[in-house]
């Protein structure tokens, strides 16, 4: 079922692009070491900025109505998942809300459910940015997928998270990657919408971050990345810094650079200084 859930992503990706609503993002890739012995993909834009990579004023809502040619299927009556305009990967989806939903809001059940109705037709690497803080290039929620087969590794700092895990009881040292994070364990068998929202909430208490039956909105910006295993959530201080455009993706493994980026910086001081820039410890 996955094999062919993902052959038809793959298949609404090429009619796509053959028709120009999909616009793959060309980039070269190099390989940096990071302090844990994990390496990240640093990818440079070698094509022309996309528009949301652009600093600019007010932007119209692309997903109200979204392109119906990048829509790979209907999720439910409040979800619809749809193909990401501008990927470095093809493949990558967006899980979007039918009607108006701010990307600064909480993600509720019925969020989960759709992700967890998704995942049980394709696996992968889920994450959200939490406003334009923690990178979200738009305001209407959008949960991100990337696709993997069972084969492949979640990301390439899966082990950092899963050794979080286990050192989860253990008093964490000061390096404040570690004092901006929290991780949970999800169970192996499959993503079932109720753990995932009870996870959500508890990671969101631990952090700082608030409650939805307390808090109007999260009271901090933060990204969360949810692999098969674990769900991390990371508290963001800032976008950027030295150039770099950091979401997500970034604590995953993943890095983008523009021809503003001081890739130079980058590769004396390493991708995890780069993020502990751009974290807050959680209070």
């Amino acid at each position: 079922m996955a094999e062919q859930f993902l052959d038809h992503v793959l298949q609404r990706s090429a009619s796509a692009r053959a028709s120009g609503a999909l616009v793959p993002l060309a980039t070269s890739i190099q390989q940096l070491d990071g302090d844990t012995g994990c390496r990240f993909d640093l990818r440079h834009l070698t094509g022309a900025k996309p528009r949301h990579l652009k600093p600019a004023g007010p932007k119209p809502n692309p997903f109200r109505p979204w392109d119906p040619r990048l829509e790979v299927a209907p999720v439910d009556a409040n979800h619809c998942l749809i193909l990401n305009k501008y990927p470095v990967q093809i493949g990558h989806l967006l899980l979007i809300t039918r009607e108006w939903a701010p990307q600064l809001g909480w993600l509720d059940l019925y969020d989960w459910t759709a992700v967890s109705a998704v995942n049980d037709q394709i696996q992968g690497l889920w994450f959200f940015n939490c406003g334009p803080i923690a990178g979200a290039s738009q305001p209407h929620r959008h949960l991100q997928l990337l696709p993997r087969q069972p084969f492949e590794p979640i990301c390439p700092r899966d082990a950092w998270f899963t050794d979080r895990l286990s050192s989860e009881s253990q008093p964490l040292d000061s390096d404040l990657l570690n004092l901006s994070c929290v991780v949970a364990p999800l169970a192996a068998s499959r993503m079932n919408a109720n753990e995932l929202h009870r996870t959500y909430l508890e990671l969101c208490r631990r952090a700082g971050v608030g409650q939805p039956t307390r808090d109007r909105l999260p009271c901090q910006p933060y990204n969360l990345l949810i692999g098969q295993r674990w769900m991390a959530l990371i508290l963001r201080a800032r976008d950027g810094v030295h150039g770099f455009s950091v979401n997500a993706l970034g604590f995953a493994g993943y890095l983008l650079s523009t021809d503003e980026s001081d890739r130079d910086w980058l590769v004396a001081n390493g991708p995890d200084a780069l993020l502990r820039e751009v974290v807050q410890p959680i209070p």
